[in-house]
């Protein structure tokens, strides 16, 4: 198209600015630590803490004790405070394997009377799924109770090849059915849209170490759709089961499941170690963290560098210190680092420290993209209503997510307004003003306590030595922020022409990002380039696009003067 008039006419042009800015993605906190249930080393996103509870559980019993894992506490705190998303991944000592079904036998007649059509396994893996294989009193399973499951197929209808499978809690009995899941109309034909795999889904995940990268190797067909269980395998499937005039085939009537109900077995895997008591709360020691050491946290921060799978903001581990356990906080602090998209809470020192030792830890620290918070924390078990002392890196997820869900991420989560800790009975020890002082000169987040206001996050430091914008939490949060909306919108650019139009783009949807930033107080201002002055011929020959983009990110108000001024009666007040 010509670019100007020679002779007289109309030129039409066209200048497209609808470009739609995407929403960008949702990104949560991440949790490492032990459940009660759930699949091991494999992270896992939930939306709710009903979620959290169905996959991971809650209480753990131990003898005539029951205690709860920080890592449940940290999931109930993040989302009563308006988490929307976290991923959860669970650890272990020791080997952990799923449960299978048991005595799933076909009807009667035929090559396959007896035997099992398929295999379920469960999801959750542990001892603690292992139903027991007797019946006892109105059909109770020996070993049933409400952290396992127990299936049943409730009815067949052989004319139409199909079946009614049900999954039941582990306690419940015959004539008190519990029924967590239910899926009617199930087909052993592979190629029907209601076959058994497909329905309820048969995807597991093997851990894989090759090199420097560790990931997880999934295997199966059909994305999981139960929360409890999945397909194993299956012994024998009905491939077009009826014949031409709609009648169903002799030799598959015999291969559907026969009613009835069974258990599930098999499973290894403790969650309290043999021949030692777990440490928990205030007890967690070097040696022992709830029943882990800290090399069993290993295999789940190496899974979690992986920034492609796995996206979050936020990541703690409670549990670990940097006292206690230096090799697992520095690993996450260093793929925090490497992803450049998340900000990792770490504890520093175990229970009942003095504030030297937790000076004496940060000073090894230089890093701005990790934050500390001291000291630890009193609050009551959710489940067995005691009071017990926690490290801080349970609740600080939990103060980011109100921060989140009130203001904005570029908010500092401190202060009265947004790191008030309603949860808290107390901290570990009240600190004075001079207290405050010399752990913030260290660059750790001191927790005061004010007589009217309670328990609070009295600091937004992050661990960088140097003075700059991003010794602060709210400043690295907003580039973390930033960057990952702005990614997102560069994403689409790969592989595009590299001319001005797709320069345009970038810019038309980037600069409105930055200026509802702005009008939301996280940057006092900003400049985006992506032009001829840095996209040169040389650069375009070596199909690069590059863009600047320039910010004056808003400080906050940490300390604050205020001069009251006495003056004469009769005095004239300044201008």
């Amino acid at each position: 198209m010509a670019e100007t008039l020679i002779s007289p006419g109309v030129l039409a042009r066209e200048n497209d600015q609808s470009f739609v800015t995407t929403q960008p993605t949702e990104r949560g906190a991440a949790i490492i630590g032990p459940t009660v249930l759930g699949p091991v080393e494999n992270p896992t996103l939930i939306s709710s803490f009903s979620s959290y509870q169905a996959i991971f559980g809650g209480a753990l019993e131990s003898g005539s004790n029951e205690y709860t894992y920080l890592t449940s506490i940290a999931a109930n705190q993040y989302f009563q405070n308006g988490g929307s998303s976290l991923l959860v991944t669970r650890v272990t000592s020791g080997s952990f394997t799923p449960s299978t079904s048991s005595i799933i036998q076909t009807g009667s007649g035929g090559p396959t009377s007896g035997l099992s059509p398929f295999v379920l396994e469960t999801i959750s893996e542990g001892t603690i799924m292992n139903t027991g294989t007797t019946e006892i009193t109105n059909g109770a399973l020996q070993s049933g109770s409400t952290k396992n499951v127990r299936w049943e197929i409730a009815s067949v209808n052989s004319a139409s090849g199909v079946f009614s499978l049900l999954v039941r809690r582990g306690d419940d009995t015959n004539s008190n059915r519990v029924i967590l899941e239910s899926y009617n109309n199930i087909s052993l034909d592979p190629f029907a849209s209601n076959y058994i795999s497909r329905a309820i889904g048969d995807i597991s995940s093997t851990v894989v170490t090759e090199g420097v990268d560790t990931f997880l190797q999934e295997s199966g067909s059909f994305p999981n759709i139960s929360n409890y269980v999945r397909v194993k395998q299956v012994n024998f499937t009905t491939p077009n089961y009826f014949n031409n005039d709609g009648s169903a085939k002799n030799s598959f009537t015999g291969s559907l499941p026969s009613i009835g109900s069974g258990s599930f077995n098999g499973a290894v895997g403790s969650n309290i170690p043999v021949g030692r008591p777990a440490n928990f709360y205030q007890n967690i020691s070097a040696t022992d963290t709830q029943g882990l050491v800290g090399s069993d946290y290993d295999t789940a921060i190496a899974l979690l560098s992986n920034q492609d799978d796995y996206q979050f903001n936020v990541i703690s581990a409670p549990g670990l210190s940097n006292q206690h356990q230096a090799d697992q906080v520095t690993s996450i602090m260093n793929n925090s680092i490497s992803r450049g998209d998340n900000i990792a809470i770490v504890d520093l020192v175990g229970y009942n420290q003095p504030i030297n030792t937790v000076i004496s830890q940060a000073g090894g620290i230089d890093n701005s993209y990790t934050a500390t918070y001291w000291p630890w924390l009193q609050t009551v078990d959710p489940n067995s209503g005691q009071l017990v002392f926690i490290p801080a890196s349970t609740f600080i997820p939990g103060v980011y997510a109100f921060t989140d869900a009130s203001s904005d991420p570029w908010f500092a989560p401190a202060g009265i307004t947004r790191g008030g800790m309603g949860q808290v009975v107390r901290a570990e020890r009240k600190l004075t003003s001079t207290n405050r002082d010399t752990l913030y000169e260290a660059n750790v987040n001191p927790i005061a306590t004010f007589p009217s206001q309670g328990v609070v996050v009295f600091g937004q430091k992050t661990l960088q030595k140097a003075a700059s914008a991003l010794d602060r939490v709210n400043v690295r949060r907003l580039l973390i922020t930033l960057k990952g909306q702005i990614s997102q919108i560069a994403d689409n650019l790969v592989f595009e022409q590299n001319t001005i139009a797709t320069r345009q783009n970038f810019l038309t949807q980037v600069n409105p990002y930055l200026e509802s930033v702005q009008q939301r107080q996280g940057l006092y201002a900003f400049k985006v380039v992506m032009d001829e002055q840095n996209n040169t011929p040389d650069v375009i020959d070596r199909n690069e696009l590059v863009g600047q983009i320039f910010l004056q990110p808003t400080r906050t108000a940490e300390f604050i003067l205020l001069d009251f001024n006495v003056l004469p009666t009769g005095a004239t007040f300044p201008a």
